[in-house]
């Protein structure tokens, strides 16, 4: 049996999903519209931002998007959502999608972009986030 317990805020930093490639995801050459390997991303940062923050969030933008080899039709794509930088309301998030031959098990890097999320209060105003911790912090 699991051992519930509460997350508080600033505590997830990070989080995976895993998502499988359909037919409707995909442009006419079998491959993932760049537009939905976007939509995939940005589910992931507002994800992790909204668990690091407890706050609701939303996407302010979407930083330099990278796609280095096109996401086929049943492949896996395996999102990692980081949490690299804090601001008074924002949180800036590393996305990475790695493309996964769901048979071989082969692995590529396929799409790195960054995303910034502002958190909003009960109003939809911008409210203050938690500072994330540094590496020499979370050391001690």
């Amino acid at each position: 049996m699991l051992d519930p317990q509460t997350l508080a805020p600033g505590q997830v930093t990070e989080v995976q999903l895993i998502e499988m490639v359909f037919p409707q995801q995909t442009n006419h050459y079998g491959t993932l519209f760049g537009g939905q390997a976007l939509a995939l991303m940005d589910k992931a940062a507002f994800i992790v931002a909204s668990r690091y923050t407890r706050r609701t969030v939303v996407t302010a933008c979407s930083e330099r998007c990278d796609f280095h080899v096109p996401v086929r039709q049943g492949q896996l794509v395996e999102l990692t959502a980081r949490v690299v930088e804090t601001g008074r309301t924002s949180v800036t998030v590393e996305v990475t999608l790695v493309a996964e031959d769901l048979l071989s098990g082969d692995r590529q890097p396929g799409t790195q972009g960054k995303f910034v999320m502002v958190a909003l209060d009960a109003h939809g105003k911008p409210t203050r986030v938690p500072a994330l911790a540094t590496s020499a912090e979370t050391s001690m």
